[in-house]
């Protein structure tokens, strides 16, 4: 019998590490290879792990709710052979072992209970935190006895409010300075006159803003937010606090997206194997106006506006648990309508099946919201951080509407929708933000009837 280390994965470029939400086995479990062992999550992916080999798992290095480094091992699965992929830590351990073969071994094993006993007995326990920590943080705290209370009361400086390293090194020197200035305040015995010292009231952290309770009544039910859930709660708080939003709203005439689709989607399903939406041709109009109007496409990064060289759109899709994720189309800008179909097909299903990867939900320049599926005739979305605009798609309604001819005017039945676009106000001023939505329907009411596709 060997062992087989199964480690996390890399799953992106930027992605370093994950946080365990589930183990799918527990130890004495039989595995096959390909099988799904645990499940990881980062901002906002979640996906499995699979094995890569046959075995048994043997043991759980992390618990629920850990943060795992890329390249951790995260199991051990014990597996049938000689192959035993922890030959080099185990000579590691030898070459350890023969550096230090003078200390005696009871002393040595001492030396590591003491050790264990200091670590539990100071060790914050983080499965109650909704904040996130990254694993050097946690350390840093284990070792310096920083307790979970004085952690959560940390002001972070990291993206989304983390506690990072030089967060957490700051206050730990002025915890340290706070007990020496006390030590040197202490009042000095004087031989006449006495004094009562009034202590001084400690240094507290800046106190959390408290959550407002809600009463539940008898009946109610609880329902916890999910780790997604909490994630989009504060990015959207978030954004509001950010940005200064703005909307303007545009009604189009879509009559003829709508008569051209009807024409060739039927044709163009036999031919691609695709369905032809409204959707690709939504972002095609998207994309066209992102490059007309080029300061659309820029995120705000402090007093520095940053113009974005490719324009990819962040597309939201509404998942099955009710929750919301927006994969990203990478130049958007360079692709011909049967790609931009393709693309959004197999993007919106995947993430339907969480399976996307986490590079295809990152590097988004604007975003677009189908509210309209839902029936709503607009919206005022909220900006997807750190771009600068979003727009939502309304439901498209055949109503009454002056049709102007060079014969006349007169009332026809027609396919309309509303385009709401909202903006960020500190670097998006109402011309440019009214005049990009206007650009998006001029493109779709010049649609051409006899466009070959």
């Amino acid at each position: 019998m060997s062992k087989f280390e199964l480690k996390l994965p890399q799953m992106g470029e930027s992605v370093a590490e994950a946080t365990l939400t589930n183990w799918l086995k527990e130890v004495g479990d039989t595995i096959e290879m390909d099988e799904a062992v645990f499940e990881i999550a980062t901002d906002k992916v979640d996906s499995e792990v699979p094995s890569e080999v046959d075995g048994v798992l043997l043991e759980k290095r992390f618990d629920v709710d850990d943060v795992v480094k890329v390249g951790e091992v995260v199991a051990v699965i014990q597996i049938e052979g000689e192959v035993d992929n922890t030959a080099d830590d185990s000579s590691d351990e030898e070459m350890v072992a023969e550096e230090h073969a003078e200390v005696p071994a009871r002393e040595l094993e001492a030396q590591m209970a003491g050790v264990k006993e200091s670590v539990s007995a100071t060790t914050p326990d983080f499965s109650g935190s909704e904040r996130f920590y990254s694993p050097l943080v946690k350390n840093i705290a284990k070792e310096e006895n920083v307790s979970m209370d004085e952690l959560e009361a940390i002001v972070g400086t990291g993206k989304e409010g983390r506690v990072t390293k030089n967060d957490i090194m700051a206050y730990l020197e002025n915890r340290s300075n706070g007990s020496q200035d006390q030590a040197e305040s202490k009042p000095q015995p004087e031989a006449k006159t006495e004094k009562v010292a009034t202590p001084e009231p400690p240094k507290q952290a800046p106190e959390k803003p408290k959550e407002s309770k809600v009463h539940v009544g008898a009946g109610d039910e609880v329902i916890p937010l999910t780790r997604m859930g909490k994630l989009i709660a504060h990015h959207m708080i978030e954004s509001v606090s950010t940005s200064a939003h703005v909307q303007s709203f545009v009604e189009v005439d879509v009559t003829n997206v709508v008569n051209w689709r009807n024409k060739v989607k039927n044709a163009f399903q036999e031919r691609e194997g695709e369905k032809l939406t409204f959707t690709p041709i939504f972002m095609e109009a998207v994309a066209m106006a992102l490059k007309k109007y080029p300061l659309m496409n820029i995120s705000l990064d402090g007093d520095k506006v940053i113009k974005k060289k490719n324009i990819n759109l962040g597309m939201a899709a509404a998942l099955p648990d009710g929750n919301l994720i927006v994969p990203v189309i990478k130049n958007a800008d360079q692709l011909n309508l049967v790609g931009m179909a393709k693309t959004v097909n197999d993007l919106a299903g995947r993430a339907r099946n969480n399976q996307l990867k986490p590079d295809e939900i990152k590097d988004g320049t604007y975003t677009v919201t189908n509210v309209g599926s839902f029936g709503s005739v607009f919206g005022t979305p909220i900006i997807n951080q750190p771009q600068v605009g979003i727009l939502a798609l309304g439901a498209i309604r055949k109503i009454p509407s002056v049709i102007e001819t060079d014969q006349g005017e007169y009332i026809g039945i027609r396919s309309k929708m509303y385009l709401s676009h909202s903006y960020d106000h500190r670097v998006v001023n109402g011309a440019l933000g009214g005049m990009f939505v206007k650009a998006v329907a001029d493109y779709l009411e010049a649609w051409d009837i006899n466009r070959e596709i």
